[in-house]
């Protein structure tokens, strides 16, 4: 089987490349990226010279190169991890978030659907259900809670999701969707809030938090995540929407605080910013369905897992500096 990884040099698709090609040596996994600001080919770099891994450079939504890759490789499956995906940056300028995320989508699926794949999965967010209420506590978003998005970014997903779907039913395109909470893990760009406080704690600068920090996020370990991506896409039902969740609720500002316990920094450097702009209060999965149909099950608990996930950016400083100083770009020459 021939597999194609879309955003395989960004944080959660550069972790599934290094799952997937150590585990079936008999595949062959063709990793796309189009290199972005978000996109590091430092993630996937020690990839290169394994006989079932191939790195292309390129954008999935230039038709164009996209039929032309398609027509070269025959892939037997798509998984699309390829995404815009920070709030802030949808909120400062949509039309990118629209252009990847909804436009790209289609391309791919153009693309599966002339030359025959036989299943398409899309990597999608929990985000496209909105939030909860913070005093529901046993309130859970299901694979049948209605989408009610709240930034451009979910906006996004949620559209390419709902075009997916069309696609499966419209087209009879072999799709299925997976709906995760927030990962954390190894090769996260320092744009998001665990490596931020990091980098940030690190120097002794002061950590942002919104607000005043008591908005709640369900936590899942990048591994977990794409132990269950590869679940649904050998054993999902086509069609199907599949839930990820960690089980690992925490408020963000005790998230930070953890962090910072483990670094030994002083929790005064917690500085309370202005809140974003319609910012979701909480996040919640019930991950029933896979975990019942697929037998997916966690390793990580959220304390382990950010033991390990801080002790692997201490270990791996080099690679955070390469991000800041914007080395990292130089990575990869075509």
């Amino acid at each position: 089987m021939k597999y194609l990884i879309t955003g395989g040099a960004g944080f959660i698709g550069s972790n599934y490349c290094h799952y997937v090609v150590n585990k079936y040596p008999e595949d062959k996994f063709v990793c796309l990226d189009a290199l972005t600001y978000a996109g590091n080919y430092n993630n996937i770099k020690s990839l290169e010279g394994k006989e079932n891994f191939k790195f292309v450079h390129g954008d999935i939504t230039d038709r164009e190169f996209i039929d032309k890759l398609f027509n070269e490789e025959k892939f037997d499956v798509v998984i699309n991890f390829a995404a815009e995906s920070h709030v802030d940056n949808s909120i400062k300028n949509p039309g990118i978030f629209l252009t990847t995320n909804i436009i790209g989508t289609q391309v791919l699926m153009d693309a599966s659907l002339k030359y025959g794949v036989k299943r398409y999965h899309q990597v999608s967010t929990d985000e496209v259900y909105g939030d909860l209420p913070l005093d529901r506590p046993d309130l859970l978003f299901t694979e049948e809670t209605p989408i009610h998005t709240s930034s451009p970014y979910s906006s996004s997903k949620a559209g390419a999701d709902l075009l997916v779907g069309a696609y499966y039913r419209t087209f009879g395109l072999p799709v299925t969707i997976s709906r995760c909470s927030n990962n954390y893990g190894p090769y996260q760009f320092p744009e998001k809030l665990i490596p931020v406080i990091f980098s940030k704690a690190m120097r002794d600068e002061k950590v942002p938090v919104y607000g005043t920090g008591e908005n709640v996020r369900d936590w899942i370990h990048v591994h977990d995540h794409n132990v269950g991506v590869d679940l649904i896409v050998r054993n999902g039902k086509v069609g199907e929407v599949y839930n990820l969740g960690g089980h690992s609720e925490r408020t963000n500002l005790t998230v930070v605080k953890t962090i910072l316990k483990q670094l030994g920094k002083s929790e005064d450097l917690i500085e309370f910013v202005t809140d974003r702009k319609g910012h979701d209060l909480r996040y919640a999965i019930d991950s029933s369905k896979v975990e019942k149909e697929l037998g997916w099950t966690r390793t990580y608990n959220f304390e382990d897992g950010i033991k390990e996930t801080i002790d692997w950016y201490l270990n791996n400083q080099d690679w955070v500096e390469d991000i800041l100083s914007g080395r990292y770009k130089e990575a990869y020459k075509d």
